[in-house]
């Protein structure tokens, strides 16, 4: 994948991981990135049981961020309605889709929830998932460290087994 230019939209587990292994600088200085307030509220959640550098400040947070944004009940049913597979998905995924769903740019998703991928696979939005081992990449950092739900193969590899385990998408 050439380097993305778009809103990059990002669920609690990367934000984590990027300040985990130190990246959130490179991926917020090389893409627009943005996420929901559910998924902002999430890395603040049990912050005094985590490592220190997964502790997360929430003003550097919300800084650093080019839009953290407020999802709509409206919002939230269009996507149920859309697909019932939705009320499956934990409340920042689930945000982040209604959020997503209501977009007309050119937006990718990074996230490593399995059934978030097969969210968007069932909406039929896989080329839109992307793997925060190549967003990393494009702007020339290369993350020490990242475990492996974070790399381009695990999501490879899951998509392809989630696109073959949906089978032919019903028109």
């Amino acid at each position: 994948m050439a380097r993305h230019h778009g809103p990059v939209l990002v669920d609690t587990n990367v934000i984590l991981e990027c300040w985990r292994v130190g990246a959130w600088r490179a991926l917020t200085g090389g893409y627009r990135v943005e996420t929901v307030e559910d998924c902002v509220i999430e890395t603040q959640t049990g912050f005094q049981r985590r490592a220190v550098e997964q502790q997360i400040d929430n003003k550097a947070l919300r800084d650093s961020l080019a839009a953290v944004h407020q999802v709509e009940d409206a919002s939230r049913a269009a996507a149920i309605v859309r697909e019932g597979m939705f009320s499956f998905l934990d409340v920042g995924e689930q945000s982040l889709w209604a959020h997503a769903l209501t977009r007309n740019d050119h937006w990718v998703l990074c996230g490593p929830d399995k059934a978030s991928l097969r969210f968007g696979v069932r909406l039929g939005l896989r080329e839109r998932l992307v793997a925060l081992e190549v967003l990393l990449r494009g702007v020339g950092y290369k993350a020490a460290g990242l475990r492996s739900a974070y790399t381009s193969a695990w999501l490879d590899k899951t998509r392809g087994e989630i696109v073959i385990m949906e089978g032919p998408k019903k028109q």
